[in-house]
């Protein structure tokens, strides 16, 4: 990722978190790196400045998206599964609160290595402490992760199974429930 400091000279106009204020009020489904710059009233090439293409754009957006939705108190074993219900609905907020985020992040794609690895570092602590071995947590980060991504990345695009309005609340109950994995019965 390229430096966030301008060269010396006049006080800079840009931020990280300009950027990423700015990148947070578009569709990230379709925003281009001319559509921030104008929403800065900045030129491109001041924006290529700070962010080298839309990729490291998005990996800028994913790393405030993660520092917002990590709960602020670490799991335990008497706490793990509401953490991890505190931690699904921050999800549900703020995916849902930013177009084109959720179903961004529910498609295939590179992740931001750091913010990904801190999401998945704390869920997969969460899984351990309430007593899953280190392979079934790493299988229920998967089952956590992929679960309420997909919901939260169907819900903003609209997809639906019937005529009721999916609940996010009933998701997560039931997968809470589930969860963490375990050996399949022989």
């Amino acid at each position: 990722m390229k430096a966030t400091t301008p060269k010396p000279g006049r006080p800079a106009r840009l931020s990280r978190e300009l950027i990423v204020e700015a990148a947070l009020g578009c569709d990230l489904r379709t925003v281009t790196m001319r559509d921030i710059a104008g929403r800065l009233g900045v030129s491109h090439s001041a924006l290529y400045r700070w962010v080298g293409n839309r990729d490291e754009l998005l990996d800028l957006v994913g790393e405030v998206v993660v520092e917002r939705i990590l709960p602020t108190t670490e799991p335990t074993a008497d706490t793990w599964r509401p953490w991890l219900a505190d931690l699904a609905w921050r999800m549900h907020d703020q995916f849902l609160a930013v177009p084109g985020y959720a179903a961004h992040v529910a498609l295939p794609h590179r992740h931001n290595a750091r913010a990904f690895g801190l999401l998945r570092d704390r869920v997969v602590s969460a899984f351990r402490l309430a007593g899953a071995s280190e392979a079934l947590a790493e299988q229920s980060w998967y089952i956590f992760g992929l679960g309420v991504v997909q919901w939260l990345g169907a819900r903003q695009l609209g997809h639906t199974l019937g005529t009721a309005e999916p609940r996010f609340d009933l998701f997560l109950d039931v997968l809470l429930r589930g969860l963490p994995a375990r050996e399949p019965a022989a």
